[in-house]
Formats: C-alpha cells, sequence, structure tokens
C-alpha cells in the first residue's frame, strides 16, 4: 500500500497546484483526478472557452469591420467543426503540460475517483471500477464543480445543455436561450451571436454581470444589444416544454407581470455551479452545500483540508491555486501562516472584454465611503484606436482623503490584461498619487489607468 505526505483528490488549478508546490517543498505527493490533469477550468472551462471566444473575435471583425482596416474577402466562412477542434487541441496541449510538470515534480499522477477513508487513507476507484487504498497523512480536498441544473429543465446534453456541452456541440445551433448572464452566460453569448447563431440572454437580475459596478454592466448590455444579442433583464423562468423539436421557456418579470414563450433550437443553463463532494465525505461539516474550513484551510475533519471552488465563493481559478498554496505551506512550511483570499481580479472574455478588482461604486456608497471616482474612455485612448478597439472606460475608485484605491472596473479591449496593474497596486497599498507618478508608456491601453486616476483628482489630460 502506498503512502504519502499528501493526497490531493481533484487535479484542477487548486489541486495540481497544490499538489506540484507540496513537491517542491519536498514532500511525498500524489494527485488523484477522475478525468485528466488541469480539471474543468483546463479541459471543460477556462482555457477552451477562450479559445472558442478568440476564434469569434477574429471572424467577427474580419466580417464586419474588415472595410475599417482596408481588407476585403470573397465568401468569407468558417468550419464549425474546425472552430471546436482548436479548442479542444489547445486544452489537450496544456493538460499534456501538467502531467508533464507532475513528473518533472514527482508527483505521482493517478487516474480514478479520489474518496476519503478511515484511518488516514484515500479510497481511489480506477474506470472499471477496482478499488485501491492510499495511505497519506493529510489529504487536500480540491473536488471543484460543476453547472448547476434548474429543477424543472434538466440537462440532456442536447437540447438543454451546461457550458461542458456548450463549447464541444457537433452543430452550431441556429436559435439559443442563455438562462444567466454572469460571466459563462454572456461568454457564450458572445461567442454563439458572433457566428450568427439567434441569441436571447435571460437574466433575473437587473443587469448583466450583476456583481460587476453598474457603469460597466450597462455599458455591456448596450455592446450586446447592438451586437444583435436580445437581452431580458429583471426576467425570471419559470418553466419549459421540451417535448417538441425545440425548447419553450416560458419567462415573466421578477417582480412581477405577463408572461412570454420563448422557443430556441438549445437552452443553455448558466445560473452558477454546485460543489462536487468527494466520495465518503458525509463527516465533513458544510456551509450551503460547500465545505467549511477554517483559518488554515483545514475542514472539520483532522488532517483534511480543502481549497478551491468547492469551498464556496469566489469561485475563479487564480483564486482556487492561490487557497491551495497556502493551505499547502501552512502544513510544510514552519512558521507560515496562511492567508485567506482578500483582493483580487475578476475577468470576463466577451467583448469588450470586462475586469474588476476591488469595490463597486455601489458597495462603496453601501459602506458609506467618502470616495471619489476618475473615468477614461478608450475613445479618447490613442492606442485604442489605432488598433480600432476604442469601446469602453477605464474606471477608478479612491478613498477621497488618502487615496487609497477602492476598486477599479473597465470595460473594452485588453481590460483582462489591464486589471493586473491595479491588482499590484491593491496588493502594495499603492496610492492615487504613486499611480499618477508612475510613468506609463506611449502608446499604450495603460495610459487609460493613468488618465483615470488623473480624472479622480481632476488632473487628466487627454479628456
Amino acid at each position: 500500500m502506498a503512502s504519502y505526505d499528501l493526497i490531493v483528490i481533484g487535479g484542477g488549478p487548486a489541486g495540481y497546484v497544490g499538489a506540484i508546490r507540496a513537491a517542491q517543498l519536498g514532500k511525498k505527493v500524489a494527485c488523484v483526478e477522475k478525468e485528466r490533469a488541469g480539471g474543468t477550468c483546463l479541459n471543460w472551462g477556462c482555457i477552451p472557452t477562450k479559445a472558442l471566444l478568440k476564434n469569434a473575435e477574429l471572424y467577427h471583425t474580419l466580417k464586419h469591420h474588415g472595410d475599417d482596416f482596408g481588407l476585403s474577402f470573397d465568401n468569407l466562412s468558417y468550419d464549425w467543426e474546425k472552430v471546436v477542434k482548436r479548442s479542444r487541441n489547445v486544452s489537450d496541449k496544456l493538460a499534456g503540460g501538467i502531467e508533464f510538470l507532475f513528473k518533472k515534480n514527482k508527483v505521482d499522477y493517478i487516474r480514478g475517483v479520489g474518496g476519503l477513508a478511515a484511518n488516514g487513507k484515500v479510497e481511489v476507484i480506477d474506470a472499471d471500477g477496482k478499488s485501491e487504498l492510499l495511505t497519506t497523512e493529510n489529504v487536500l480536498v480540491a473536488t471543484g464543480c460543476v453547472s448547476r441544473e434548474l429543477p424543472f429543465l434538466p440537462f440532456d446534453g442536447e437540447k438543454v445543455i451546461g457550458s461542458r456541452e456548450a463549447m464541444n456541440l457537433p452543430k452550431q445551433p441556429k436559435s439559443i436561450t442563455i438562462i444567466g448572464a454572469g460571466a459563462i452566460g454572456i461568454e457564450f453569448a458572445y461567442f454563439f451571436n458572433a457566428y450568427g447563431t439567434e441569441v436571447t440572454v435571460v437574466e433575473m437580475l437587473d443587469h448583466v454581470l450583476p456583481i460587476e459596478d453598474n457603469d460597466v454592466s450597462d455599458t455591456l448590455k448596450k455592446s450586446l444589444t447592438k451586437q444583435g444579442i436580445k437581452v431580458l433583464t429583471g426576467t425570471k423562468t419559470t418553466s419549459a416544454d421540451t417535448s417538441g423539436e425545440s425548447v419553450k421557456l416560458t419567462v415573466e418579470p421578477a417582480e412581477g407581470g405577463d408572461s412570454q414563450v420563448i422557443e430556441s433550437e438549445t437552452v443553455l443553463v448558466a445560473i452558477g455551479i454546485a460543489p462536487v463532494l468527494p466520495n465518503n465525505s458525509e463527516q465533513i461539516k458544510l456551509e450551503r452545500g460547500f465545505i467549511d474550513t477554517d483559518e488554515r484551510y483545514q475542514t472539520s475533519v483532522p488532517n483534511v483540508y480543502a481549497a478551491g471552488d468547492i469551498t464556496g465563493p469566489p469561485w475563479l481559478a487564480h483564486t482556487g491555486s492561490y487557497e491551495a498554496v497556502q493551505a499547502v505551506e501552512g502544513l510544510f512550511v514552519p512558521g507560515h501562516e496562511p492567508k485567506q483570499v482578500g483582493t483580487f481580479p475578476a475577468c470576463t472574455y466577451c467583448h469588450p472584454e470586462v475586469a474588476s478588482v476591488g469595490l463597486t461604486e455601489q458597495a462603496c456608497k453601501e459602506q458609506g465611503l467618502d470616495y471619489t471616482v476618475g473615468k477614461f474612455p478608450f475613445a479618447a485612448s490613442g492606442r485604442a484606436l489605432a488598433v480600432a478597439d476604442s469601446e469602453g472606460f477605464v474606471k477608478m475608485i479612491f478613498d477621497k482623503k488618502y487615496g487609497e484605491i477602492l476598486g477599479a472596473h473597465m470595460i473594452g479591449g485588453g481590460a483582462t490584461e489591464l486589471i493586473a496593474e491595479v491588482a499590484l497596486a491593491m496588493n502594495l497599498e499603492a496610492t492615487a498619487e504613486e499611480i499618477e507618478a508612475t510613468i506609463h508608456a506611449h502608446p499604450t491601453l495603460a495610459e487609460a489607468v493613468h488618465e483615470a486616476t488623473g480624472d479622480a483628482y481632476g488632473h487628466a489630460i487627454h479628456i
């Protein structure tokens, strides 16, 4: 029977990162993954969707804006099968890279379903149903989540799908209704619309991307509508009829009112995620269905730890990786006090892109903070105009008295790359004065951060 210092159950962004970090610290480690290294994020989430979205952006640009660049095309077309295949190839390449990193760091990579067993053991059930017991001093649970279903609209993999099926459809749907306007719903709305699918988005709350700043959400809704996407906010889905060749959804205003029926070939349910608990985890304390952990990421069971999506929000790959490293270093680095997730960036990869960090303006108001806001439109950015991508803005929020950065909110091309500057600045406790004192290269999109900061204090030059 194999024995380890740490067994990680789950090979996604929390699991594989935690396993590799523990191995770097000289520990004997195994990572148990039921499908393939990289987990949902790398194989069925973050990575393949970004490959699909790049394809969509390129096709949309060539079709609708080629003339702006002096380019013309005869019979511009696409091959749906190749579009999907490219995204799968990207995922396969990166999954292979994780497997290489396991070998490099001497992590035992075990394919199977991992579960807890008594007396410091982990049970692994392989694809053939064969069970094996492994002995370990510690366990890190990083089993992640799956798409959540509506009770009256279960997935069938064809007409009613989750995000996993959406990125691997053998045939492009002529029409699709997307329930949920969070990051997943909006990204797929952009993707399908770019290729000509008739797209309707239904969101129960008043804004698309409800957790984002209202200015950003409102601007995005206008942009998506202009692109041809029908967006119904403040609207809830009450029932569904899947008996025919299409799906008929009955929706009505969230605050009450007349209902209407939306008919489409396919429905994508993107209303959130549900936890995937490991086998035999009944003794672990849960909080709203997710694993509850203490300040050292330990569960209610001694020597069993948890990190990533399985522990609850924020459900982001990068925060899961951070948590796993903190948990592992708390275990194996003498004197290390694990940190909890604090300030973190969030990104949505539609077009225009959306990115944020810190407090929204509405949160600042709710907390009664004395703040000031600066905005800079990409329409005034030389770089944005040069690359013909000038939609959107950067919005910076500062504490009025001391210039502390309270939040940053961006919508536009490159926003998901720009947000790292502000996240780093917040982590280093930089102030508005220090951002303004930092020379930003010209011409770059990053100048928008500098200008928005200046605008908050009446110093902006280019607006």
